[in-house]
């Protein structure tokens, strides 16, 4: 019966552990829904909050570093709804444990030119709603693959970002856990021209020389992160990113640092 009892409250850790380093790399990435993370057993609803610190930068290939303090919060029903900010809104339709698919409202936060002095001149990216599929296929519990489709983002709303990763972790002790992952991320050519490029109208408001950028892969992610598990309801995680832009994106003339790292310091809680 001891043994029966330890076994169940190992699960429970597992099971909590998941949870919330899914509510830490769901913060991590909030503003970029790179890949939708359904953590727990199907069938059960669930859900956690929390709250994490974050530095990383003023835009994505800026030298300037923004600290910020975010709640989160995710929620997955037993029907196979979602909704939260990491993973957006959205719908996994029934499948087995290991794969997952389905479909996403997720957003794209544009970008402010006040946030740096770089950026000046070029206006502001305004905020649009991403329309999106996923599919995530896990062979084993210590190793997982993720990809996601986004539509919808941009300067004329058309622009379309698909995410490739692998992540694997393991059990240093009982309450700690350590996550690595590998991903990258491409663009199509209204993507990166809104974000990268230099139309002739900006040319001339900012000076810079006029730049029309293709599609391509946009950068390579490195990330790890680590778990301290604190009770059955409550951790703490750790994750620090490093991106290394590619293609037109590192080439911008707007681009000050090319391989920014970024980290957050994350406290959760299931429920």
């Amino acid at each position: 019966m001891k043994l029966i009892a330890r076994r169940g409250v190992e699960r429970g850790l597992v099971l909590a552990l998941g949870v919330v380093a899914g509510a830490a790399a769901g913060v991590a990435h909030a503003q970029s829904f790179d890949s939708v993370r359904l953590d727990g057993p199907d069938g059960e609803g669930h859900g956690r909050v929390g709250v994490a610190a974050i530095a990383s930068h003023r835009y994505l290939g800026s030298d300037e570093r923004r600290y910020l303090l975010l709640p989160t919060v995710e929620y997955r029903w037993a029907n196979g709804w979602f909704a939260g900010v990491g993973n957006g809104i959205g719908y996994r339709f029934g499948s087995s444990p290991q794969l997952q698919y389905g479909v996403r409202l997720a957003a794209d936060f544009g970008r402010k030119e006040s946030r740096s002095e770089v950026l000046r001149g070029l206006g502001d990216i305004p905020r649009r709603p991403q329309a999106g599929v996923f599919l995530n296929w896990h062979p084993s519990r210590e190793l997982g693959f993720s990809s996601s489709l986004r539509y919808g983002s941009g300067e004329d709303r058309d622009g379309l970002v698909a995410d490739f990763g692998v992540h694997t972790g393991t059990q240093l002790a009982p309450r700690w856990r350590l996550g690595l992952g590998l991903g990258a991320t491409w663009v199509n050519r209204a993507w990166m021209q809104s974000y990268f490029g230099i139309t002739p109208e900006q040319s001339v408001r900012s000076g810079y020389a006029v730049s029309t950028v293709g599609a391509g892969v946009r950068d390579v992610k490195l990330s790890s992160s680590l778990l301290y598990f604190i009770n059955r309801d409550w951790a703490a995680t750790l994750v620090v990113s490093a991106i290394s832009l590619q293609g037109d994106a590192k080439d911008s003339v707007i681009v000050r640092e090319r391989n920014p790292v970024s980290a957050v310091l994350a406290l959760g809680y299931r429920f």
